[in-house]
């Protein structure tokens, strides 16, 4: 049974496994070349002198160390397209991989063939997802491991770890996206018995979920926190935090926010004259701590894998039903 498996999904294995050799070509170049050059502008240095502090006091050392990321940054820039090719890697999984694993034996009807041989479909089904599951698993740990060394200097001289986009793909998130993807392309074959619109479930699917759980969940996870600074006080948020900052503003002396998604200062020690805050206006941060990065992790990958594995039970249920 696992060998008929392996024979049947063994040029998709083949062609994944060129596809990762293509993209590995890619990366190491550009990523040792990101890491040399890191290291040359003493980036790490810079930043570790700043400490993990929230806020601290405007020194040239703040000031040295972003021009230097900026520096960086505008080296690197184009790797960030780079980056959101990495994001979409998963559901290609679950698009070509998962999606035809049950659609394309019902549409050609070879399932049948299988089920009269003395094998149950639970038989069937379990062989067939827990060979595929893991080589997905595999790879999907190599793809991580890769992407996370190629992107730590770009994260590391930008927002953090925890904004979107770095958090998508590094850490152990990636391998839970790749295992929800693939159970959803496996769940919608099993309804949807043609390989097209299986797969074009499994797209729609994957988008919506992914960008629900970025956009709604994950700034909730835990508490935000807020802080507030004088704009003539000489502190400044510190860029070496890694603090995934959700919203800015200004708010009055009464409290009140007067000017969102905006920022005063620094002002000369008299106070920053003609501002529409007023008197006694302070910066108004709200955040998730950056050293949050692993626990947000894992509360994530528990998320997707969880819906993976309730994908794959819903869909061993409706083989029952398959005639």
């Amino acid at each position: 049974m696992i060998w008929l498996i392996w024979r049947q999904h063994r040029k998709q294995a083949l062609f994944t496994l060129a596809a990762l050799a293509a993209l590995g070509a890619l990366m190491v170049p550009t990523g040792l070349a990101m890491h040399a050059k890191y290291d040359r502008l003493g980036l790490g240095a810079c930043r570790s002198t700043l400490g993990s502090a929230s806020l601290i006091t405007q020194t040239e050392a703040v000031s040295r160390c972003g021009s230097l990321g900026h520096q960086f940054q505008q080296e690197f820039s184009g790797m960030v397209s780079i980056a959101v090719l990495f994001v979409v890697l998963p559901v290609l999984v679950g698009v070509f991989f998962g999606a035809p694993l049950v659609a394309r034996e019902i549409e050609q009807g070879t399932h049948r063939l299988v089920w009269t041989q003395g094998v149950s479909r639970l038989q069937w089904a379990v062989a067939k997802f827990g060979l595929v599951g893991a080589m997905t698993v595999v790879l999907s740990v190599g793809y991580a491991l890769g992407v996370s060394w190629w992107f730590r200097p770009l994260v590391s001289a930008s927002t953090g770890r925890l904004s979107y986009l770095s958090f998508d793909v590094q850490g152990i998130v990636p391998i839970a996206y790749t295992l929800f993807a693939l159970a959803l392309g496996v769940f919608a074959g099993t309804y949807w018995r043609k390989v097209l619109p299986a797969m074009a479930i499994a797209l729609a699917g994957f988008a919506v979920v992914r960008v629900a759980i970025e956009v709604l969940a994950r700034p909730r996870y835990l508490p935000a926190q807020s802080l507030t600074f004088a704009p003539a006080g000489g502190q400044t948020p510190n860029p070496a935090s890694g603090n995934w900052v959700l919203d800015v503003g200004v708010r009055n002396a009464a409290g009140e926010l007067v000017l969102p998604n905006a920022q005063i200062g620094p002002c000369p020690p008299g106070g920053c004259t003609g501002s529409e805050a007023g008197p006694g206006a302070v910066n108004w941060l709200q955040y998730q701590p950056g050293d949050r990065f692993w626990l947000f992790q894992g509360i994530e990958t528990g998320i997707f894998v969880v819906l993976a594995a309730a994908l794959v039970f819903f869909a061993l249920r409706r083989l029952r039903t398959i005639a």
